[in-house]
């Protein structure tokens, strides 16, 4: 089955492909560069994800996935969440990002248990202009005092799942993917684009 992922992010791209396996072949938006980038103007990942899903089903034929996600630390009011990806500003690199957020984080004196945080998920599936299903995910965890581990991408480096004591950049794909709030939500994607392929 062939689907198109609502993004120009190759990380993002790589780990959806290789959540939902061989049996599904997923386009990115640099593929196809008469589609216009989507403006994320919405106040929630679900505003946002379904924005981009029906904004690029309208120019594109076929189904398509658009993933809105971000990073939630409690002792910064939640920050930077839908922000995640620009928290540093419009065209900052991870590394930049993750400054920034160690940098709040110390600056208002968050403690060991004040550490919490949670990365959500919410990815939305359309086809023709038509939101055809919302999937959500979420994994809860803590923030690292530093960045450790080169594997994943964005805040990867800095979360620390509950249950385990590496971060997401120590954790191999497979054991990420198991657990993590994307890993969630596509395996109900998958599940629902199985009962899409038995319909038609």
């Amino acid at each position: 089955m062939q689907l198109i992922l609502a993004t120009r992010n190759a990380h993002k791209l790589r780990e959806i492909q290789r959540i939902l396996g061989p049996k599904f072949a997923v386009g990115r938006l640099s593929d196809r560069d008469k589609v216009a980038e989507v403006h994320e103007s919405g106040s929630s990942y679900e505003e946002n994800a379904i924005l981009k899903a029906a904004t690029v089903s309208r120019q594109l034929p076929g189904l398509i996935v658009a993933d809105d996600s971000g990073l939630e630390v409690d002792a910064l009011g939640g920050a930077p969440g839908i922000h995640s990806a620009r928290y540093a500003g419009q065209h900052a690199t991870d590394k930049e990002n993750i400054y920034k957020l160690l940098g709040e984080f110390a600056r208002v004196g968050a403690r060991e248990n004040k550490r919490s945080a949670r990365f959500r998920c919410v990815l939305a599936l359309a086809r023709d202009s038509q939101i055809l299903a919302k999937f959500e995910g979420t994994v809860e965890g803590m923030i690292a005092d530093r960045a450790r581990g080169r594997r994943g991408f964005g805040y990867d480096p800095i979360f620390i799942p509950a249950g385990f004591e590496k971060t997401f950049g120590e954790l191999r794909a497979e054991v990420k993917n198991r657990i993590s709030h994307r890993g969630q939500a596509i395996r109900d994607l998958a599940a629902k684009l199985a009962a899409l392929e038995s319909s038609d």
